[in-house]
């Protein structure tokens, strides 16, 4: 039943983690688990201006998705994130929220949101899941990097993912890595193909993440953030795709949309992912010529599958600002992959 009483708070859980972790897959793991007499709600913030993450979830009654792209929800997006929670609970009276910030989200800033003013009546916030790819342990860059730190240090507990491409080594160090997390995090579980046990979110206590302020990186981040490619766009006319870029945190993001008469060759859109450099983070929903198709492609492996999603073409890629030169190349090699 949906929470109606004003005095039950509703359960929220952020579901963290960097580029390319698996939080998606995992919430669609949770989804495929949820209780039949449960509506949830589901936020997903993006880095990138034209919003993927919404097409990859297919329709239902019972489940509410709302993508907020361009930007970081925990910093600039914030507004817009509390006019959109605050939408969701009084319109939808769903009986749980999932929020899962962009990969280069920092948790500090929508921690503080949710414990505020406005919704400290209202929700309650519950341990925060963090989901790290083993692979990232060969990875100087992520290690390195502020905001993949600061995720791991604020989860109460922590999701191993990507299991089926990470070797005995990379999982031994990531289990070594969260090891040296203090406090210890409350749980540490290895998810084959990204299938949490759902007892681990709908048991799970306050979240009791570490107090880490919001570093200046993201402070200084463009406080107005676009929402172009939003879920009602209307597509963009036959033969003029839309493209849109950002660029923060050592990041740069290309999107683009294309009308859903328009189709590509599959085949040769996985040869010319394959080409971009490993780093590369691609996301996107493609109308091909084997049908409507996910593409999710994460630390150089590419996922394909069937895809409900029919209101145009996107698709998303985030490299790192040191392949700029490739960034730009990619809109011409994809014109050439356009069937006629």
């Amino acid at each position: 039943m949906a929470a109606e009483t004003a005095n039950i708070k509703v359960p929220v859980h952020i579901i963290t983690g960097f580029l390319g972790s698996g939080k998606t897959t995992l919430i669609h793991s949770l989804i495929e688990q949820k209780p039949v007499d449960e509506k949830w709600a589901i936020l997903v913030n993006e880095f990138g201006q034209i919003g993927i993450d919404q097409a990859m979830f297919d329709a239902r009654d019972d489940v509410v998705v709302k993508g907020l792209p361009g930007g970081c929800l925990c910093c600039q997006l914030a507004f817009v994130l509390q006019a959109a929670l605050v939408n969701l609970l009084a319109r939808s009276k769903p009986d749980r929220v999932i929020i899962e910030p962009s990969g280069l989200g920092h948790p500090a800033g929508l921690l503080d949101l949710l414990r505020g003013e406005a919704f400290q009546e209202v929700v309650e916030v519950r341990d925060i899941i963090a989901t790290l790819d083993p692979r990232r342990m060969d990875d100087a860059r992520a290690l390195q990097h502020d905001t993949f730190r600061d995720q791991l240090d604020m989860a109460d507990a922590v999701a191993l993912t990507m299991l089926d491409h990470s070797t005995p080594e990379q999982l031994s160090a990531a289990h070594a890595f969260v090891a040296q997390c203090w406090p210890p995090r409350k749980w540490v579980q290895e998810v084959p193909q990204g299938e949490l046990p759902i007892v681990l979110l709908t048991q799970s206590g306050n979240a009791e993440a570490n107090a880490i302020n919001v570093p200046t990186s993201h402070q200084q981040l463009a406080t107005t953030p676009s929402l172009a490619g939003s879920f009602f766009d209307f597509p963009p006319p036959p033969g003029k795709p839309q493209r849109e870029t950002g660029a923060s945190l050592g990041y740069t993001s290309s999107g683009f949309r294309w009308h859903p008469s328009e189709r590509f060759d599959l085949d040769s859109l996985a040869k010319c992912f394959g080409e971009l450099p490993r780093e590369a983070r691609i996301k996107g929903v493609l109308h091909t010529d084997s049908g409507w198709k996910r593409l999710n492609r994460a630390e150089g492996t590419l996922s394909v599958e069937s895809s409900a999603w029919r209101q145009d073409s996107r698709l998303e890629v985030i490299l790192p600002d040191t392949s700029p030169a490739l960034n730009i190349d990619i809109e011409g090699r994809l014109r050439l992959l356009m069937l006629g």
